[in-house]
């Protein structure tokens, strides 16, 4: 290690966030960055311990205490070497990914975990500065011909590591650009389009070929896909979003979030979105149902949308400051999380369940909550109940439904495929990603139901191998 006593030298230190009063402004990214002095301490404090939990806890198996070592020793370009030999776009998880190996570092036993996530955009803004970062095409092709359908995370893996084991890869994407929910679902202040952007001007002059404005399934039958390609690669994610059934869900000014937060960011990329379409949060008082990232994310836009005022309501109970003792390290650790989003303004509300939806003229106004309890059972699965007489209403001109995904979207391209589904509604898959269809192979979330972007990227990877195995078999 650069530095045996760097974790007793130096304090944790994050980069922070831009002022609020400035960052709600616009939508640009709202994190800072430290200068290289600052950013090398920080890469010191890795203990390099014997049994890297990091390592352990990260789904891509990043070699993080190596890849800190490097930077520690003021060795950008061995470090980037190291952290892209396991992860393919670390310029995207850098700025998104939960950091699950911080929730194992050792020092997490102290609240004072490595800033591994920020060590790790830091190594790849350095890399793409410094020009390390550069096409690298195969020297030679199989002749194997390969669809990937869906350009999110899941679907970027696949295609870049087909790519570069020298198979010809059409990665299809139906929305104008390529990077699905990291494109228009993720909003620009947590990732500026251009880091995608600039990744894809890289895999296009590797041979990547790309078509965008092509859904899969209609502009493209099914059976044209099979008859054109020796492997097709089905990562569409779970894009059938969970709604809630109940009184009043037809009012109008009830959205699904993902709605909400895809046409701003179109909004930012200068699409003009007509009036009838427009989901504003100008003067209106929020209502986001669902308390994890994607919620969380329509706090943030609604306040760079100017709303009147946001609630958050979540039916789960509040999440403790700090561990429990049934939640020990290094798993981990469900504390509560707070986000940049979250420090700009709202109100959270946790352990309420939506009745109804009340409205006026057809518009919703307002929603009516009751109190519930959560206890557990006898096999240990939590049970939730009413708290009689516990109801309140929330005042509601906007309501953003963030409640998550239930299944991939089966009708038109996988229904017409024929492959087979499991209990959950996604694809069924064997131990080879390979669905019960020969040539259909599937990745991320349309196969594994709503996760990470990090999950998403490692099951891509291993897709990828399994299917590169399929294609060099002697058939």
């Amino acid at each position: 290690m650069g530095d045996p006593k760097g974790f007793m030298k130096y304090s944790r230190k994050d980069a922070g966030y831009r002022p609020v009063e400035e960052r709600i402004q616009d939508f640009g990214e709202v994190e800072q960055t430290l200068d290289t002095d600052e950013r090398i301490k920080q890469n010191a404090r890795c203990m390099d311990c014997g049994i890297p939990f990091c390592n352990w806890h990260c789904s891509l198996g990043n070699l993080i205490p190596e890849f800190q070592d490097f930077v520690s020793k003021g060795d950008w370009r061995s470090a980037y070497d190291i952290l892209s030999y396991t992860c393919n776009f670390p310029e995207f998880t850098g700025r998104i990914c939960p950091a699950l190996c911080e929730h194992s570092c050792v020092l997490a036993r102290f609240n004072e975990s490595v800033t591994i996530r920020e060590n790790e955009v830091a190594i790849a803004e350095r890399a793409f500065f410094e020009g390390y970062v550069k096409p690298k095409p195969p020297a030679v092709r199989t002749g194997k011909k390969v669809a990937v359908v869906g350009s999110g995370p899941a679907g970027l893996c696949v295609a870049d590591d087909l790519n570069k084991l020298g198979h010809t890869v059409t990665l299809f994407e139906k929305d104008d650009a390529v990077g699905g929910l990291l494109r228009y679902g993720i909003p620009d202040f947590k990732l500026n389009k251009f880091v995608i952007d600039r990744r894809m001007a890289i895999l296009i002059k590797e041979g990547l070929i790309i078509k965008t404005n092509t859904l899969v399934g209609k502009d493209i039958p099914a059976k044209q896909l099979l008859a054109d390609f020796d492997a097709v690669c089905i990562c569409t994610g779970a894009m059938q979003p969970r709604d809630l059934i109940i009184e009043g869900r037809d009012l109008r000014g009830i959205h699904f979030a993902m709605d909400f937060l895809t046409q701003q960011n179109r909004i930012n990329k200068g699409a003009a979105i007509p009036a009838a379409e427009l989901i504003s949060a100008k003067n209106k008082n929020v209502l986001i149902l669902g308390g994890g990232d994607t919620g969380a994310d329509c706090v943030g836009t609604s306040n760079r949308q100017g709303a009147k005022s946001i609630t958050q309501v979540e039916i789960m109970p509040k999440p403790p400051d700090n561990r429990t003792e049934n939640n020990p390290w290094p798993y981990y650790a469900y504390v509560l999380k707070t986000s940049s989003s979250h420090l700009e303004g709202c109100n959270r509300l946790w352990s309420l369940s939506t009745k109804r939806f009340i409205g006026e003229g057809g518009n919703v106004k307002q929603a009516e909550m009751v109190e519930v309890n959560w206890t557990k059972d006898k096999d240990g699965k939590m049970i939730m109940s009413e708290v009689p007489g516990k109801t309140l209403r929330i005042d509601a001109d906007l309501v953003l439904l963030a409640l998550g995904f239930v299944h991939p979207v089966h009708k038109g391209l996988l229904d017409d495929l024929g492959v087979k589904y499991n209990q959950r509604g996604n694809i069924l898959l064997n131990i080879t990603y390979q669905s019960n269809v020969p040539k259909v192979f599937a990745a991320g979330d349309s196969a594994c139901g709503a996760s990470l972007v990090l999950k998403a990227m490692a099951d891509g990877k291993k897709a990828a191998k399994a299917m590169h195995n399929y294609l060099m078999e002697d058939k």
